[in-house]
């Protein structure tokens, strides 16, 4: 009876400290209570007025003992000070469950599709036969290129088609001319699958408005072309 009087205490006192052990500081309360009771059981088994000052003394230092070996929270987060790998934290801060704020989530890049409002073809190797409006095989090959172009914008586009000359011949008749060398692109390119509704001004400006000396071969080069002005 001696040896149970003398380990009970003992295993009963280990157990409370034990328990305890694994509490936070500001879990003292519980340990007190434990710890209470735990003495009052320990008091009890020696004398039945030994249980009070059992009950006294064990939860004192139950708590005491739960208090100097706790685990701690120092930035109030929540999270044991073992656990809490982001020491520190400001109070408020929403942390995981290692103590840490969660990390920024990064905003989604949009990249900004920028979109020309306005784009002119300058179609400058269609050449037309002699004194003529009639395209050649060259011309509906280099016309070929331009109409899959034209194909791929969409249904909104509004294409403008401006036909121009040299300064060689008169001014009327460079006119008429280049009226109906640009009207001949066009039905090229409509016949090539490109909408007769996308062509909203069919025109020729004649000679009136170069891009280069009409004085030289080179520029009266450049100054015979057909320009598409696209509008999305």
């Amino acid at each position: 009876m001696s040896i149970v009087r003398t380990a009970l205490p003992l295993v009963l006192l280990t157990s409370v400290l034990t328990g305890c052990a694994g509490l936070q500081k500001t879990d003292w309360p519980k340990c007190a209570a434990v710890g209470g009771v735990g003495g009052a059981a320990l008091g009890a088994i020696e004398s039945s007025s030994w249980a009070g000052w059992g009950a006294l003394v064990g939860g004192t230092m139950a708590a005491a003992y739960c208090y100097v070996h706790g685990d701690g929270d120092e930035d109030g987060d929540g999270v044991p000070d073992s656990r809490d790998k982001c020491p520190g934290t400001p109070r408020g801060v929403q942390v995981d469950a290692n103590g840490c704020p969660p990390e920024p989530v990064a905003a989604p890049v949009v990249e900004e599709v920028v979109v020309v409002k306005e784009e002119t073809i300058v179609i400058r190797d269609v050449h037309f036969a002699f004194d003529s409006d009639k395209l050649t095989a060259n011309d509906k090959q280099r016309l070929n290129v331009i109409a899959e172009r034209l194909r791929q914008e969409s249904a909104s586009a509004r294409l403008t088609v401006t036909g121009h000359t040299d300064s060689v011949g008169s001014d009327t008749y460079n006119q008429r001319l280049s009226d109906k060398r640009a009207h001949s692109v066009v039905r090229y390119l409509v016949e090539s699958g490109v909408p007769q509704a996308s062509f909203v001004s069919v025109s020729g400006m004649g000679e009136s408005q170069p891009v280069a000396d009409n004085k030289t071969a080179d520029g009266r080069a450049q100054n015979r072309r057909t320009e598409i002005k696209i509008q999305r």
